[in-house]
């Protein structure tokens, strides 16, 4: 944790600490925390339903508006509930090589193996257990006559390195063009008779020998956004939408009262909404013989 907390002190992090958490009110974290002037909470579990617990939690992760959760020495197994709320945000680093040695006496299991290497990873949470997508790795020699105190000391050397950087990659991806040009296209090509061109500097998806439906930016003409745009009703809809979150929400340039722009490189996009908007702005340029057909198929 403090390696995240004081990673986080660089310029040119993309993250930061809005809370630290525990379930152990005398952890050590949470006093470092405080001294750093970081928002805490902490609550024994203790007689508390698992699912009720971390019930608590979420809900402080979220008045933090925490768009991630970092879990560092955090030992207790989290509710199905929690991990699905947090899935594809919430990351984890294993004192092994993963798949290797998942759970407890990680270190003592490589040296009885004969391993030459231990190591770290991190990796996405999932409901099995140190078995979601590795992230990120250090593999670190196991020296000879090495107990499982002696490897711990050098593998948590590499892990407060491998953690603050694989994380620092891993939220820094929802502001990289590429990436996020890679979602909206993933969505986008779902649409049927969807194709994508090259239109004025931009990708832009229609439908084949047809409108266009949406249309990707990356700071066009300099406006520093990555955006997608997608057809709506009108200017009303248009003014409402950007009243409603100016920060999220812009008048495209060029493109009319009939087109707003959603900001993608904000940092907490959703994702589920994204594809609701796609999906209803090739409705508004689909062929009726598209969308008859994908009415009749939403009745089955």
């Amino acid at each position: 944790m403090a390696a995240l907390v004081y990673a986080a002190r660089q310029a040119d992090c993309p993250y930061e600490i809005v809370l630290v958490a525990s379930n152990d009110p005398d952890a050590a974290g949470i006093a470092l925390a405080k001294a750093e002037g970081i928002a805490t909470f902490a609550h024994s579990h203790k007689g508390m339903q698992r699912a009720a617990f971390d019930a608590l939690i979420d809900a402080q992760l979220r008045e933090a508006r925490a768009d991630y959760v970092a879990l560092a020495g955090y030992m207790r197994l989290l509710s199905s509930e929690f991990v699905a709320n947090w899935a594809g945000r919430m990351l984890n680093i294993h004192p092994s090589l993963l798949p290797k040695y998942k759970g407890l006496d990680t270190y003592a299991r490589a040296i009885d193996a004969g391993d030459t290497h231990a190591g770290c990873s991190v990796h996405i949470v999932t409901p099995e257990l140190d078995d979601g997508p590795v992230l990120g790795q250090t593999e670190v020699a196991i020296l000879a006559g090495d107990t499982p105190e002696t490897l711990a000391a050098r593998i948590r050397i590499a892990e407060h390195q491998l953690y603050s950087r694989t994380l620092a990659a891993y939220v820094g991806r929802e502001r990289d063009p590429a990436f996020l040009l890679d979602k909206v296209r993933a969505i986008a090509m779902e649409q049927a008779e969807a194709e994508e061109t090259l239109s004025h500097g931009m990708p832009c998806f229609g439908i084949v020998k047809g409108k266009k439906f949406a249309w990707f930016t990356a700071d066009h003409h300099g406006d520093g956004r990555i955006a997608l745009l997608v057809k709506i009703s009108g200017i009303e809809e248009q003014a409402m939408l950007i009243e409603r979150d100016n920060v999220r929400y812009f008048r495209p340039a060029y493109f009319g009262d009939g087109w707003i722009g959603i900001r993608l490189d904000i940092g907490n996009t959703d994702w589920d909404a994204i594809a609701e908007w796609v999906a209803r702005s090739w409705r508004s340029v689909a062929p009726k013989r598209l969308t008859k057909l994908i009415d009749a198929a939403d009745q089955f």
